[in-house]
């Protein structure tokens, strides 16, 4: 046991804070059950002077989105010397931009959708591209403010102009790939498994993620070999590619009818959820490693300087 006194991070200010209070408790128990000295901070403002009173040897990181999932807690933890999980800085900051991940990945040779930044405004005001097409937040996590816009949609949906919007003015516009929604975890350099998502609602959106029966997780995914092979090697390339460290998961959308590339990325989750219905600790299960091992392994990685 290389650290003993944990400080576990969660809740926090983004719209994702209910996610992450149940993912902090969850990694909370997870951890005392394997003999670690926990202290649960519902992070503020007041982060730095609750972190200078508890003197952690080490912070599980178990915010989700902005100012947790970003960059800037990872800044806060870098200048304080407190080793922490998952990415540092810089990969944090730029997976959380979804259009610049897909710029770098691209890159590398990982393929995704065709799309553009833009302000809400201009996507509010009328078709941008050709429908089916996808809008959503270009630095917000777990589906937050996702709308899918159909072929004979008149227009995307009002509330993108709405003075009560909250989720940045920067929306990332993209086209629609029709199929199946896939996901691997990375753990270090290993892909763990593909599972394939499935869901009564619209689409795989906030509620279709957390609520109780609101998807169904398949795994091992029922698809090609050769299809999982290429998950398994995106993910992992997606994973490396960025800088990534200790667990990430990757989501994708496999088109089988597709005519040449069928398998796209949609985005990087560089601290992916860790709650009773989350995706990373089943796949983590179905290869062998239980929930108290899989957050025991997260915290023996962290370090700073990541």
């Amino acid at each position: 046991m290389k650290f003993k006194r944990i400080a576990v991070l969660k809740g926090g200010l983004s719209p994702e804070r209910e996610v992450s209070l149940n993912s902090g408790a969850a990694c909370a128990r997870a951890l005392r059950a394997k003999g670690y000295e926990v202290t649960e901070i519902d992070v503020g403002r007041d982060l730095a002077s609750r972190l200078l009173e508890m003197k952690p040897d080490a912070a599980f990181n178990a915010l989700h989105g902005q100012w947790g999932e970003d960059g800037c807690v990872q800044g806060l933890l870098e200048v304080m010397g407190v080793p922490y999980t998952h990415s540092g800085v810089l990969t944090s900051s730029l997976a959380m931009d979804k259009q610049r991940t897909k710029l770098v990945l691209r890159s590398a040779g990982v393929p995704s959708p065709e799309g553009r930044v833009m302000s809400r405004h201009e996507a509010a005001g009328g078709h941008v591209m050709e429908p089916p097409y996808v809008i959503k937040p270009n630095a917000q996590g777990s589906s937050v403010g996702v709308h899918i816009i159909r072929k004979g949609d008149n227009r995307p949906p009002s509330e993108l102009a709405s003075d009560k919007w909250t989720l940045g003015d920067e929306v990332l516009v993209e086209k629609f790939i029709p199929g199946r929604e896939l996901t691997v975890a990375v753990m270090g350099d290993r892909p763990l498994c593909v599972t394939e998502i499935t869901t009564d609602l619209a689409f795989y959106d906030y509620e279709a993620k957390y609520a109780p029966g609101g998807s169904r997780h398949v795994l091992p995914a029922k698809i090609p070999e050769v299809i999982e092979e290429r998950c398994l090697d995106l993910a992992l390339l997606a994973h490396r590619s960025l800088g990534c460290r200790g667990v990430t998961r990757s989501d994708f959308r496999y088109d089988a009818s597709a005519a040449n590339e069928q398998v796209y990325f949609l985005e990087i989750n560089t601290q992916p959820g860790m709650t009773s219905t989350s995706l990373t600790p089943e796949q983590a299960a179905h290869c062998g490693i239980s929930f108290p091992d899989l957050c025991e392994w997260i915290i023996e990685d962290a370090s700073c300087l990541r």
